[in-house]
């Protein structure tokens, strides 16, 4: 009897997160259906104000809202504060798509609109969905697991190819190196796929990449 009762109450449970699942995707469609011209900016929750990469991040977010773009980054501390703190004090939308983690991760207070996710998967899913162009400063696993998940999204023809933008070369050659010369080699993939990249430091440059195939 006990064991059935726990069966009912796993199931009841697992039917109402169909419904958070769905009331997040709601929102969230709902909020960003507002954004227009978006270009999502990852990179590291650690990095401080004051280091180089905070800087390259500030003075992306402000480029690119000053050529129109609205930015949208994870929400957190460290390179997506400095995106959402360059595109908030130049003027522009500046989204913060904050995930609920047990450490690290704290909403920063210049996203000018705020999105609170529980399911990673369904913020996944709305970077993918807003954005015109992925630039990615340096960053840890999180950082990784969003480049390669549009790389693969790309790859595989399962979104449309947009711009796909590294910036910080000292940070990124090597794993491009081992893309080249690792998986290339193996013939894991294809060099169009290493193609598919772009690797960029001057954020002036970054922008005008992005416009080369966005028009505002």
């Amino acid at each position: 009897m006990e064991k059935q009762y726990l069966i009912d109450s796993l199931s009841i449970e697992e039917s109402w997160r169909i419904f958070r699942i769905m009331a997040e995707f709601v929102e969230s469609i709902e909020v960003l259906s507002k954004v227009r011209n978006a270009v999502t900016v990852f990179g590291s929750a650690r990095v401080k104000p004051g280091d180089p990469y905070y800087q390259m991040g500030e003075e992306l977010g402000r480029l690119l809202a000053l050529e129109g773009f609205s930015v949208i980054t994870g929400g957190g501390p460290g390179l997506m504060e400095a995106a959402n703190k360059g595109a908030a004090e130049a003027g522009g939308v500046s989204v913060g798509m904050n995930i609920k983690l047990p450490y690290e991760q704290k909403p920063n207070p210049f996203a000018n609109i705020q999105i609170d996710y529980k399911y990673f998967f369904i913020r996944k899913v709305m970077f993918v969905k807003s954005a015109l162009a992925y630039v990615i400063l340096p960053g840890g696993y999180g950082t990784m697991d969003e480049l390669f998940e549009a790389l693969t999204l790309i790859q595989t023809k399962r979104v449309k190819s947009f711009p796909l933008i590294l910036m910080g070369r000292a940070y990124w050659q090597g794993m491009l190196d081992w893309l080249q010369n690792t998986m290339l080699e193996h013939h894991m993939i294809d060099p169009a796929d290493i193609e598919m990249i772009q690797l960029i430091d001057d954020p002036a440059q970054v922008v005008k990449h992005i416009k080369k195939y966005v028009i505002v």
